[in-house]
């Protein structure tokens, strides 16, 4: 009996030092109230706000780094199909040669080989692919290299500054213009533009000639490089290519014309 009275008791003085606590927290609040009656709501309403600004703050923070996780996968695949093309495209430029022979007679592993003297002196035997008659046109225009030991056979004289490299560069540049020239001929009206219908015509009635017709050629006019110029080099090169036998050279009107032909 004595120690539930006591327990009793116990717990009562607990209540009463909770609510004198608590009363002591509202006097001292209201004194804080009172000594700033006029700026205490607008003050904790301003806080309120600050809060909210601080809180939309926070989840946009969150969205953004949601975003950006949510990304992380995407750009990590675009990341290694970027290295896998540049790989690709690496592998491809070291194996494109800087002199490309002819296209319709050459294997790949020929062409990886075209700079050196003794692919020069192979391409020299290739037979090149026969000129068609008819009408649908004359194939590529061949190109005949000209290899390192007829380039040691040519005077000092003649050959000049000149080397291998932009001899055989001057070749392509040729048969690209012959090319041209070919497709000109063959061409229908509808396909080609009012500037080169003119330039055609022109071209037809020149490959007709007899001692031009079925060769491939090209006048003095189409040459503007990139490797080969009407330059004082151009004018050197042209003069070794006739001497070795790879163009042969005559007039039709006003226009001088080169014909490409197979050295012998």
């Amino acid at each position: 009996m004595n120690s539930n009275s006591k327990n009793a008791g116990s717990s009562l003085d607990s209540l009463i030092s909770s609510f004198n606590a608590r009363i002591l927290q509202l006097q001292e609040l209201t004194i804080a109230r009172n000594m700033y009656p006029a700026s205490s709501i607008a003050d904790l309403s301003a806080v309120d706000a600050a809060v909210s600004a601080m809180e939309l703050q926070v989840q946009s923070i969150k969205d953004r780094f949601r975003d950006e996780i949510e990304a992380i996968p995407k750009t990590k695949k675009l990341l290694d199909a970027s290295l896998q093309q540049q790989k690709k495209l690496q592998n491809m430029f070291h194996h494109i040669p800087s002199q490309m022979p002819d296209r319709t007679t050459l294997s790949n592993s020929e062409i990886s080989r075209s700079q050196d003297s003794e692919s020069y002196e192979a391409l020299k035997h290739v037979e090149p692919v026969a000129l068609p008659k008819e009408k649908k046109g004359r194939g590529y225009a061949p190109t005949w290299y000209v290899t390192g030991s007829e380039m040691d056979s040519l005077s000092s004289y003649m050959r000049g500054r000149l080397t291998l490299e932009k001899v055989n560069a001057a070749i392509t540049d040729m048969a690209s213009y012959a090319e041209a020239n070919a497709q000109l001929i063959v061409a229908p009206k509808k396909k080609l533009a009012e500037n080169l219908w003119e330039k055609a015509l022109e071209i037809r009635d020149i490959g007709g000639t007899e001692g031009i017709k079925g060769k491939h050629f090209f006048l003095e006019t189409d040459i503007k490089g990139p490797s080969l110029k009407l330059d004082n080099t151009g004018k050197a090169i042209l003069t070794v290519l006739r001497h070795l036998g790879r163009i042969n050279e005559t007039r039709v009107g006003h226009h001088r014309v080169f014909i490409l032909q197979k050295p012998h």
